[in-house]
């Protein structure tokens, strides 16, 4: 069970490490009595909110653990945040296995790092089946993205920020892939302020939270559409689905025409990079704003590592959505 004072431990383990990011008001998006604010994790270290969980897990471990080796599987920024981390701590033997559709950026950061790249699978369901069956007898350290405490409770120290930098904040809007951040996140705010609400954001793609829930089913594995999402498709995690009664208070599915939108609008007005999973919930905004209307909102864009050619394709040559 995961509880306040490990979200706590986690900030004083990291706080040496990472970026306190920004918590800035949108003068775009906030009308009348609603107040929207963006929490730009995709303006941390390795341009991902994932490096707080990695940092968590890696900071936690033995010098005996240490020695044993780091794995991870990731769509991408997990891979490179643990990456970074080993790098950071001094660890020569780190593994990640991502899928043969992780964008070129983002592999490009994890071996910069000096993590070894495995490419397994045509998706991150098929890595991650690929990726257990490997290392389960490798006697490396296997960091989870989604459902380790020591990994979630790292992604909770999002929220501690939020709520430092505004108390006023009434509502939390966060990307749902595995679902290690909104678990993370909802634990923390919620023992601060029982009434503050988060809202989960899925991809109409690959709605595999919506789905569990729905079904009473723990989709460890999970059928996606095409998406831009890279990081918000597949399966979730075991503890956030066991937890998501207690950590979510409502989903909503966007649009992958609406995520390109937002991805554009954030670099047109807001001046900043989010790939399409950090951008998600600004897409919620524009797609319905009337559905948050009078609330004090933080948005937390996840990451900002979008491939070269998806940048082209939403910015400029208007081909892939119309993104006006």
């Amino acid at each position: 069970m995961i509880e306040f004072k490990n979200i706590e431990e986690s900030k004083k383990r990291i706080d040496r490490y990472i970026y306190t990011t920004p918590l800035e008001k949108s003068m775009y998006l906030s009308k009348d009595d609603t107040n929207i604010y963006l929490k730009l994790e995709n303006q941390q270290k390795m341009r991902c909110a994932k490096i707080r969980g990695a940092l968590s897990k890696i900071t936690s471990l033995s010098k005996e653990e240490l020695e044993r080796g780091i794995v991870a599987i990731s769509s991408g920024n997990h891979g490179a945040a643990v990456s970074y981390a080993s790098n950071l701590l001094g660890i020569k033997n780190t593994t990640i296995y991502v899928p043969e559709t992780t964008p070129k950026s983002k592999v490009e950061k994890i071996e910069y790092y000096g993590a070894k790249v495995v490419k397994v699978g045509k998706n991150y369901d098929e890595a991650h089946e690929i990726g257990l069956e490997r290392i389960k007898n490798s006697g490396s350290i296997f960091i989870d993205p989604c459902s380790d405490e020591v990994v979630i409770s790292g992604q909770g120290t999002i929220a501690l920020e939020i709520l430092e930098q505004n108390s006023d904040i009434d509502t939390i809007l966060v990307p749902i892939g595995g679902g290690g951040i909104i678990t993370g996140i909802s634990l923390a705010a919620k023992h601060i302020n029982p009434n503050i609400e988060i809202i989960g954001l899925q991809t109409s793609a690959c709605p595999a939270m919506v789905a569990s829930l729905r079904d009473r089913k723990f989709y460890e594995m999970y059928p996606t559409e095409e998406s831009i999402c890279d990081a918000l498709v597949g399966g979730v995690g075991y503890i956030p689905y066991k937890m998501a009664d207690r950590c979510i208070d409502d989903i909503v599915l966007v649009d992958e025409e609406d995520i390109a939108r937002a991805v554009k609008f954030l670099f047109m007005k807001e001046k900043t990079i989010a790939e399409p999973a950090g951008a998600i919930g600004v897409g919620a905004i524009l797609k319905d704003q009337n559905r948050f209307k009078g609330r004090n909102i933080a948005i937390v864009i996840t990451g900002g590592n979008i491939d070269e050619s998806l940048i082209n394709s939403i910015y400029f040559q208007k081909t892939l959505y119309n993104t006006n």
